[in-house]
Formats: structure tokens, sequence, C-alpha cells
């Protein structure tokens, strides 16, 4: 697997857990703003996690169907590169946004069959980047962070989108070679994936994730 391949760390929630994203190769590192996940962190907590990230490695925020005034609160004190639009956010949404805060927009799309894959076409035309993640369940609390790959042969062989996109979804050290070789990824998502328990980040997982992405 060649080594261009770039690995967003997601649901970063203590300083360790920063350092060892970034010693291990991470492109990006993700922080979660959503109070039903067991990896939710408030503004204030981010502010200091932001600046441990050295410079050249993307800050994304995980929102879900924020308002503006959350959004504004979280700008106003979180060092930012990046906004990750994981709720039901319309393309009107993301196009607004973008104008508003003058910040790359990554837009979240869950796929489980093949006829989801016509929202990635809809919102490569609005957002930055596109990830592509497994629908979460019926009844589930969490847009994503579920530990759920998707049929990763839905995206085999397509011609790809217009926009730079991420793989997301149930992946893990042991996988994540298999996903990049069905989908001709460049660019991943892992968060339960390298946990011991939920909201909990294992140093050592994380380094393997990285070894078996790029390797």
């Amino acid at each position: 697997m060649a080594s261009d391949i770039r690995v967003k760390i997601c649901g970063l929630r203590q300083a360790a857990d920063v350092k060892a994203a970034v010693a291990a190769g991470a492109g990006y590192v993700g922080f979660v703003f959503f109070a039903k996940s067991p990896r939710n962190l408030d503004p204030e907590q981010a502010a200091g996690l932001a600046l441990e990230v050295p410079e050249g490695i993307c800050k994304v925020a995980l929102t879900v169907n924020a308002d503006d005034a959350t959004l504004d609160r979280l700008l106003d004190h979180v060092p930012l590169d990046m906004l990750q639009l994981h709720g039901s956010e319309s393309p009107e949404r993301v196009r607004a946004i973008r104008a508003r805060y003058g910040l790359p927009v990554m837009k979240a799309v869950g796929v489980a069959e093949e006829a989801d894959l016509a929202q990635i076409d809809l919102y490569a035309q609005v957002a930055d980047q596109l990830l592509i993640d497994a629908k979460p369940p019926k009844g589930a609390e969490l847009p994503g962070g579920n530990g759920l790959a998707f049929d990763w042969r839905l995206l085999a062989g397509r011609k790809y989108w217009q926009r730079p996109w991420m793989l997301a979804g149930g992946l893990t050290p042991e996988n994540v070679a298999e996903a990049l070789r069905l989908t001709g990824a460049r660019q991943v998502d892992v968060s339960s994936g390298v946990e011991s328990a939920p909201g909990e980040k294992d140093a050592e997982l994380i380094a393997a994730f990285l070894r078996a992405a790029q390797g």
C-alpha cells in the first residue's frame, strides 16, 4: 500500500491521544462536539487539545446538525482547520456554513446500499471533502463511530467524485489495508477501531492502524 494514504484519527479526548496520533503520522485529528457521543468535548477542553497539534496536521471539528450559535461558540474557542458535518445537513446548509465561516467543510454521507451513492454526488457539488461512512442502524443514537462497516465493494471501480474523499466506518488495524484495496480510497478515518473502550483511545492501536494503512 502506498504511503501517501492520509489518516484521520477522530474522537480524541486527551493530550496523550493527540500525541499518539501525531507520533504515528496522522494527517488529520478530529474532535467531536456531539453531546450523545462518548467522545464529546466542550469547546474549552478542545481548545487546549488543539494547541497540542503541530502545524500541518488538519484539526477537524465533528458536529451534528449544529446551529450558527453553536458553531460561533465553537470557533470562538477552538482554532480549527475544517468543519465536519455529520448530521442531516442539507446541501444548502453546507453551502451556508462554508460561506459564513470561511473554513473547508467535509460532509459525511452514510452508505448502506447502492442507492445511497446518489447522495454523495449531490454533496460533492457543495462540500470541500466527503466522508463516506456506514449508515447508522435505525434508532442508533450516534450518526457515526458505531464501529460498523458497509459493503466496500459498492465503491469498487467507481468513477470517483471531483472532491477529495475519505472512507470511514468499522475500520480497524486488521481490515484497513483490505478496505483501501477494495475501494481505492486515499484517505481513511477511524475512531472506535483504535479504542480500548468507547471514547478511550489506545496509542498502540493508533500506531498499528497507521502502519497498516500506510505500510
